[in-house]
């Protein structure tokens, strides 16, 4: 877990082009998600990207361009639709996950309404920032347990920013 760092959005804009480029014969989008896409928290230094696409299958056909740019590819890795991808650096290092969806889809939703929800509320960002630096201190080497101790929190505050997202 590290202080906020103002070159988390260049890091994304960066790695997106990347995929972009890679990609650049299908339509998508590449947006910025995740806890490094909340401003002013702490986070584990990996940049959470979310790649829309119509259909999943141009996820699917794309995929060795995405292994091309260093990603691994995972496929749904637990959630029904997805197509996932990660990405270490040199040292072993998480750098980079990539959570492909369809357009429109509930989790795609899901994922931008949390992190709108969060910029939009300062006050909750820093609470699920303290909570995210109390059980990283807890569960240095556990990621299950800090998971889970993030869930009950995640679940709550997912559930209203819907409300907000789909009012909006």
């Amino acid at each position: 877990m590290v202080a906020p760092d103002p070159d988390w959005s260049a890091r994304f804009l960066d790695e997106a082009a990347h995929i972009r480029a890679a990609l650049r014969s299908h339509s998508i989008e590449v947006l910025h998600i995740g806890s490094t896409s909340i401003r002013g928290i702490y986070a584990k230094p990996v940049i959470d990207m979310l790649l829309l696409v119509d259909q999943i299958s141009v996820v699917d056909e794309a995929s060795s361009a995405l292994v091309q740019l260093g990603y691994e590819a995972l496929g749904e890795f637990g959630i029904s639709g997805r197509r996932y991808f990660r990405k270490d650096g040199a040292d072993g290092t998480r750098t980079h996950q990539l959570h492909s969806f369809v357009r429109g889809s509930d989790d795609a939703k899901r994922h931008l309404a949390f992190r709108d929800y969060m910029n939009c509320h300062p006050s909750i960002a820093q609470e699920y920032s303290a909570l995210k630096q109390r059980l990283a201190a807890v569960f240095p080497a556990d990621m299950t347990s800090y998971m889970d101790g993030k869930d009950v929190f995640i679940k709550f505050h997912q559930a209203r920013a819907m409300l907000e997202y789909t009012t909006a």
